[in-house]
């Protein structure tokens, strides 16, 4: 008998010949959790990925894609799941009160996003840092975690700048910010296909800001990929 890695649940296992003699992953939430988890799917931007959008480019990405220094710095940014009520709770229990094991949920709808939307294979994967403070109150990098779960090479070339914390701004204020990132080794990002790794995305800031360092020091193209889309 095993249980819910979320909920704790027991799960009874469910044996076939197919799970016995494949590489199947074994089932890690119950079917109650699963069923809250809400992939995305439709029509979505087709820069950043938000659902439901059906012209091109939302509010945010047109907006983005007028202001100086930022046009072009991001060729797209594919989520994986929609930000609900649980997967806010989800969240919480991940990054705030350490429960690190629960990115282990996600390794198989992060690995397929991964090849639907980015399949070729010579790309580098960037884990969005944490500023020294933060890592040391977190004792991990949720970026970082996700990107341990795709079978690509990570670098890891910026750091952090201490700043007030992203959820506690507007929208615009977000997006009018000076960059919170220093880029400290230049070398790893020239001429490379890069993609950007983080666990949320809200209006775009973190990323962008990312990106348009990278796109300064060289790098071929930059693309994200986040575990969520709120």
């Amino acid at each position: 008998m095993t249980k819910c890695l979320y909920c704790f649940a027991d799960m009874e296992p469910c044996m076939s010949w197919r799970t016995i003699f494949s590489l199947l992953p074994q089932e890690l939430v119950c079917d109650e959790c699963r069923q809250k988890f809400v992939l995305i799917e439709g029509p979505v931007c087709s820069i950043c990925g938000r659902p439901g959008i059906h012209d091109h480019l939302c509010e945010d990405c047109h907006r983005w894609e007028q202001q100086e220094g930022f046009q072009g710095v991001l060729l797209k940014n594919r989520s994986v799941y929609l930000y609900n009520d649980f997967m806010k709770e989800v969240l919480s229990r991940f990054k705030f009160r350490g429960d690190a094991i629960l990115s282990e949920i996600f390794r198989t709808s992060l690995q397929d996003a991964r090849k639907r939307y980015f399949p070729q294979h010579d790309f580098l994967l960037l884990p969005i840092p944490l500023s020294q403070k933060r890592l040391y109150e977190r004792g991990f990098n949720q970026a970082k975690l996700l990107a341990q779960l795709l079978d690509l090479p990570i670098i890891e070339p910026l750091t952090k700048l201490d700043s007030e914390k992203q959820s506690k701004k507007s929208r615009i204020e977000r997006i009018s910010i000076a960059n919170m990132f220093s880029l400290k080794n230049s070398h790893e990002v020239k001429e490379r296909h890069i993609i950007i790794i983080d666990d949320l995305y809200t209006t775009g800031t973190t990323i962008r800001h990312a990106a348009k360092l990278l796109k300064e020091a060289g790098a071929k193209s930059i693309q994200s990929l986040t575990l969520i889309r709120s």
